[in-house]
């Protein structure tokens, strides 16, 4: 009975007074996302998700104006120092994602490699990201430990595809949320394979339960796209990582069907280069004088880390000095 009673006053309580974002009950923030990157992948817009690879960076991804966040596992992985060959373990990568998801409201699909084993793995991955409050995972169909798909001459050899569709099927039996979205990422082309493989495989993903196919290519034009679109004809919702073919217009992937772009990397490489510029002029030049003009102020720092709340909370609940 007492546990009941402080239940209720805590709860009470923290609607009566919670500024910070985890104030919202964690499991209709985590639904809404899932709904929200639901109807993303169904819209007959073209959508856009961005890369993240930390709290901070999904923040201001968030700050920007896109809807959604790309987990990239090319990104979390680099920013522990590691290569994107599994070498970070999901418990890691776990880490991470709570950290991202406590400090934004939006949508987060995950990077999740091949599920971090079989289907066992794939679906206990499951419930712990929507423990979390993610919105969604995606898998590819390679075999664990993966590498990374930009990489050039090296293997990408593919799963079985029934043992695949199977993990998918897994995966969504497990969800406990209908709306959470898991992403099927063929990698036929990677691979090597043609077109036939490639809708071959997606059909088989879409039929097991994917919500979406993400179609990979890692050539400089999107040939591959637009064959596998034609031959696709508006299935499923389908998701490309243009990294390579970035300078095909992007009006072009509407006009094929695109249901969403994932910029994958680009706020890692982009904080990459500014650091290396950062460093070495500091390094060089022994001085502060002409940098200090092209980085932001340590008062932004203060308000991505939400340092207001923390003023404004510590006036209610620390009690107030007298004046000697």
């Amino acid at each position: 009975m007492l546990n009941k009673i402080f239940l209720r006053i805590v709860t009470n309580y923290g609607r009566k007074f919670s500024t910070l974002p985890s104030a919202v009950p964690k499991a209709a923030l985590s639904n809404n996302r899932c709904i929200q990157l639901k109807q993303m992948l169904s819209s007959p817009q073209l959508e856009f998700i961005m890369e993240a690879h930390s709290a901070l960076s999904a923040k201001i991804v968030e700050e920007t104006g896109f809807k959604a966040i790309w987990a990239s596992g090319l990104s979390m992985s680099a920013s522990l120092g590691l290569r994107d060959s599994n070498e970070a373990s999901w418990t890691q990568v776990l880490d991470i994602l709570e950290f991202m998801a406590d400090a934004t409201n939006i949508p987060i699909l995950v990077d999740a490699d091949t599920g971090f084993g079989n289907f066992n793995n794939a679906r206990r991955l499951v419930r712990k990201l929507e423990q979390l409050g993610i919105a969604g995972a995606c898998i590819e169909d390679k075999l664990f430990p993966k590498t990374n798909s930009l990489l050039d001459h090296r293997e990408q050899p593919l799963a079985d595809m029934k043992e695949f569709a199977l993990k998918i099927r897994a995966m969504k039996d497990t969800q406990q949320d209908p709306n959470f979205c898991v992403v099927a990422r063929v990698e036929a082309f990677i691979s090597g394979w043609g077109c036939d493989e490639a809708v071959r495989r997606a059909e088989a993903y879409l039929s097991a339960g994917a919500d979406a196919i993400l179609m990979h290519s890692k050539q400089k034009d999107p040939k591959e796209i637009e064959q596998f679109m034609k031959v696709w004809n508006n299935q499923g919702p389908v998701i490309i990582v243009p990294t390579n073919y970035y300078q095909t217009p992007t009006e072009t992937f509407q006009k094929w069907g695109i249901s969403a772009i994932i910029w994958a990397n680009h706020n890692l490489r982009a904080s990459i280069k500014a650091m290396q510029a950062t460093s070495k002029r500091i390094y060089n030049e022994q001085t502060l004088i002409n940098v200090e003009s092209n980085i932001v102020s340590v008062k932004e720092v203060f308000r991505l880390q939400n340092d207001e709340e923390l003023i404004n909370a510590e006036k209610k609940y620390l009690p107030t000095k007298s004046k000697k």
